[in-house]
């Protein structure tokens, strides 16, 4: 059985350990347009901030560790169309310019996704950065010595981690983002008021609920940012809008979102019979909204990505769906996040009610403790748990986790109020926080 894999992000490396491991008999090609692979671009912030020395810590495969499994890895290979009758790809040599076709049993699509890069009037300006790969973050660690006006356009996760990293390495920063608030996909207003007040007394500032027009510039470098409602200096500019599904030469071949993100079942199987696809270039099964979704987070895709190989020859474990689990440290404060938050809820057309519980996480005889502060989101006639926050300067993230298996279980706040949790002082009170945020969402006897 020859396996051709298109793409070597988190989720090609995955499914190419696991089917050299589990397969012995497969014959395993891939194709990287990249002379590296298994970058954690998580990192790239801890690396500005200087938390990171060493970038080849970010790695945790290589070219050659997949050589010694029998992996043929062919790098800075670009493949240019697929032929999904015929089982052929043709593929292009970046370095040398040869154009030749190979063949395959088997492929698994996991192209990953890219930026989104808006058409914005001079965005060609020297020192406008995207922020993905290895070659992203040595660029953007480079030009930090000299910037010494940032502007983040985009206030998700990895716009937000690299504003603190700004920040620390002494730059004075600004955030633009068409939304209102900060972190909009993942928390409810109330829980980014506290992490917003840091990054004020830091003295970074905001431009919210603004759309970005155009760039200006001096002598090719960009210098300032004007949007819709003003004009800011800047001298370096990071766009973290977004990403989309690197999947244009299979549009029209297989199933896809409107976005490009191609549709899988729940064992990574596209269309296609012997097409698979995982990571941020196909969709999820998001267990809240019970629907096909776009979530690109490397926890799906190494999670999909070794699906596809158990999935390889026949039909043998089932992708669990996903809740979007995913949590940020901003200064000293742990966030975490699960499901919905109650806005995206209500647009996505839940009747959703919420309950806010704060109080600190155990007992105040300890020697020190902490607040929490969690919210619970869930559907007002069936009950059931459709997202979580929290917040506290002690670690609790691990807390969400708990919630999301309650979320793919379809658990309800009742469910939750009672549940069976354990008790010590070192770690929290008689009632578990869990209980107690539960237990406010519990009707009257």
């Amino acid at each position: 059985m020859k396996v051709v894999v298109i793409g070597c992000t988190h989720a090609g490396t995955a499914a190419i350990l696991n089917i050299a491991a589990l397969h012995k008999d497969a014959h395993v090609v891939v194709y990287e347009r990249n002379d590296n692979i298994s970058f954690l671009s998580c990192g790239i912030a801890l690396y500005v901030e200087g938390i990171i020395k060493d970038q080849a810590g970010l790695f945790y495969c290589s070219p050659e560790k997949l050589t010694e499994l029998g992996v043929d890895a062919k790098m800075k290979h670009d493949v240019l169309s697929v032929d999904l009758e015929a089982k052929k790809i043709h593929v292009r040599n970046i370095v040398t310019g040869e154009e030749f076709d190979d063949s395959y049993d088997k492929l698994v699509i996991t192209t990953g996704s890219w930026p989104i890069q808006p058409k914005i009037e001079n965005s060609d300006l020297d020192n406008i950065l995207i922020c993905k790969n290895y070659a992203h973050s040595k660029e953007i660690a480079e030009k930090t010595k000299s910037a010494r006006r940032v502007a983040i356009v985009g206030a998700g996760y990895i716009g937000t981690e690299l504003v603190e990293a700004f920040q620390v390495r002494g730059k004075k920063v600004i955030v633009v983002d068409m939304e209102r608030q900060i972190l909009p996909k993942y928390l409810d207003s109330e829980f980014v008021e506290a992490p917003a007040k840091l990054f004020a007394e830091k003295g970074v500032s905001f431009a919210l609920g603004e759309s970005v027009k155009s760039f200006k510039g001096d002598g090719g470098r960009v210098s300032a940012i004007v949007t819709d409602k003003g004009e800011y200096e800047a001298d370096m500019v990071v766009l973290c809008i977004g990403f989309r599904p690197n999947t244009d030469i299979f549009k029209g071949k297989l199933d896809m979102l409107p976005n490009g993100a191609i549709k899988v079942d729940e064992y990574m199987r596209t269309s296609h019979p012997d097409v698979f696809a995982a990571g941020d270039s196909a969709t999820v099964w998001n267990n809240v909204k019970r629907d096909y979704d776009y979530i690109p987070l490397a926890t799906n895709a190494v999670r999909m990505g070794m699906l596809a190989a158990r999935n390889i020859k026949e039909n043998t474990t089932k992708y669990l769906g996903t809740q979007a689990t995913s949590g940020i440290k901003i200064y000293d404060l742990c966030i975490a996040s699960t499901g919905l938050s109650e806005e995206s809820a209500k647009k996505a057309g839940f009747d959703a009610q919420s309950v806010t519980y704060a109080d600190n996480y155990r007992p105040e005889f300890m020697p020190s403790y902490e607040n929490v502060k969690l919210k619970l989101v869930y559907e007002r006639e069936s009950r059931r748990i459709l997202g979580a926050q929290i917040m506290s300067k002690a670690d609790l993230t691990p807390a969400i986790n708990t919630i999301s298996v309650c979320i793919q279980n379809s658990m309800t706040v009742d469910d939750l109020a009672i549940v069976d949790f354990f008790f010590q002082p070192h770690f929290n009170k008689p009632w578990n926080f869990l209980n107690s945020a539960a237990q406010l969402a519990l009707p009257p006897v």
